[in-house]
């Protein structure tokens, strides 16, 4: 079976080098994560965890559980089966607070190796610091502010300004470690976590900024919050929530039972004790740093670790850019003509008076290589699902209202530039000026479509300028065929969004 697997001629993956594996070894979960290639932005192949709970007890034995150990070792033993049956080409093996604290720790990683035949590489705090760093430089756009990374047996806290780290510390607050150590108390938690952060000299440099939280427990606290709130987007990676908020937030789920907590069901059951100590953890940190907000991340160490094993130069990559040109590769009837939309609307976009701020123009030229992943359903249907797919997506690089922003543009694409079909609620994650964009962007690509028919060789040979009041659509003479009612009428669609009147001419505006 695993030998078809591997000779499988799979069209629905990216080609490259093949797949690479991460096992994360955690004081509370062990999870293995298969990335489809090692590349700016790895797309998941396969990814499951087993919580074992290694690090219960250490801090009071100082020794790894037998049970726990027990339960680690099966799922090692099925995750290293799993890789092999997968045909992944590489494994890396890391373990972090609980293995590292432990005096049977050596003897559980030799374990480790033997089961997975690959070596572990057993993290300092300085290392998960700089890992957890890295993960959220990986995933976000140019962040600047404090990141903690909360695991089962410690908590990293790190400097991060755009790619540089700076000052770091790890701190024995982990989810675990914290609900032992305070005998299940969250008023006691309360008093250790206050106590260890203030020997945190340097954490007031985060006031006014975001401050980037990773880690399960966190997720699922924000998880809770985002369904709460109805809020219409259900991805995590940049889910934003102002500061002041999201202390009232932990103050209410560290003094309630879990289980009488609204909608807890969207938080594990396995989660759901721990959920009182990451909240008491974020609210002391939250007031410690004087952050402007909390920003989730769906990117930690494993995927630091892989970002700093590239190459400088795809480092440098947008990875925002590569996720849709990937998408863009596996979906658009021609990547090619997406690719030109980025250079043409370059052009047109100044050509006809639009200002972009850098991160508008970064997000029109996703949009533009978005635009057509959804020409295979049904015409009625494109726009819905290309906004579904789209707002949705594995994306990194990209806050909430920038998704809304691609979502629109590509809607409006195959919908049409009207709102009768579309629902209120992915608008209200943008801002007036980024909707406005969206609808021209959906605009310009509606244009572009009729002229190209969506197929690359057309496009760069036709400009857009405006003159005494009209966007003239300037065709090359040899596509003089190419005029029409439906190009004019697309033209004058896109001119109104200006304000300005539209024109088709052959050879040179006149």
């Amino acid at each position: 079976m695993a030998d078809a697997a591997h000779t499988d001629i799979v069209r629905g993956r990216l080609n490259g080098s093949g797949p690479v594996a991460v096992i994360d070894i955690g004081s509370n979960s062990i999870r293995l994560v298969v990335y489809e290639r090692h590349a700016r932005t790895p797309t998941v192949l396969f990814n499951e965890k087993v919580l074992a709970g290694l690090g219960r007890g250490v801090g009071a034995t100082g020794r790894l559980a037998d049970r726990s150990v027990d339960i680690a070792v099966r799922a090692l033993a099925r995750f290293r089966q799993l890789c092999d049956q997968i045909g992944v080409i590489d494994v890396f093996i890391m373990a972090t607070a609980a293995t590292r604290d432990a005096e049977n720790g050596a003897e559980f990683i030799d374990t480790v190796e033997r089961i997975c035949r690959k070596d572990v590489r057993l993290l300092s705090g300085r290392d998960e610091a700089r890992l957890a760093a890295l993960g959220i430089v990986s995933g976000m756009w140019r962040p600047d502010g404090i990141v903690g990374d909360l695991g089962g047996g410690s908590l990293e806290l790190v400097e991060l300004n755009n790619e540089e780290i700076g000052r770091g510390q790890t701190l024995p607050l982990g989810g675990i470690r914290l609900q032992e150590e305070a005998d299940g108390k969250t008023a006691k938690a309360q008093k250790i976590a206050e106590q260890a952060l203030n020997g945190v000299d340097w954490l007031p440099i985060g006031a006014g900024k975001p401050f980037y939280a990773v880690g399960g427990t966190w997720r699922s606290l924000a998880r809770l919050h985002l369904y709460q709130n109805g809020y219409p987007l259900h991805v995590m990676h940049d889910y934003s929530i102002p500061a002041e908020e999201a202390i009232e937030f932990c103050q209410l789920v560290a003094r309630r039972d879990p289980e009488s907590l609204s909608m807890i069901d969207v938080v594990s059951r396995a989660r759901r004790q721990l959920l009182p100590f990451g909240a008491v953890v974020m609210e002391r940190v939250l007031k410690r740093t004087k952050a402007e907000s909390v920003v989730m991340s769906a990117l930690g160490l494993r995927e630091g670790l892989l970002y700093d094993l590239l190459p400088d130069d795809i480092k440098h990559q947008d990875p925002l850019i590569e996720a849709a040109r990937e998408l863009s590769i596996l979906r658009a009837r021609s990547p090619a003509y997406s690719e030109e939309l980025v250079a043409w609307t370059d052009k047109v976009f100044p050509a006809v008076g639009i200002d972009e701020t850098e991160y508008e123009r970064r997000l029109r030229a996703a949009g533009c290589l978005l635009s057509d992943i959804g020409w295979r359903a049904h015409p009625d249907y494109r726009g819905e699902q290309s906004l579904n797919i789209i707002s949705n997506a594995g994306f990194v690089g990209i806050d909430h209202a920038g998704r809304a922003y691609l979502a629109l543009s590509a809607f409006y694409r195959h919908q049409g530039l009207v709102e009768d079909a579309l629902g209120p609620r992915i608008r209200e994650l943008a801002h007036t000026r980024l909707k406005e964009r969206a609808r021209i962007l959906g605009g310009v690509l509606r244009l572009a479509s009729v002229v190209s028919a969506s197929v690359a060789g057309i496009l760069p040979k036709v400009d857009v300028s405006v003159v005494d009041g009209e966007m003239v659509v300037v065709l090359p003479a040899e596509y003089d065929a190419l005029d029409g009612e439906r190009l004019r009428k697309r033209a004058t669609q896109f001119a109104r969004l200006l304000g300005l009147k539209a024109r088709i001419a052959v050879g040179r505006a006149r």
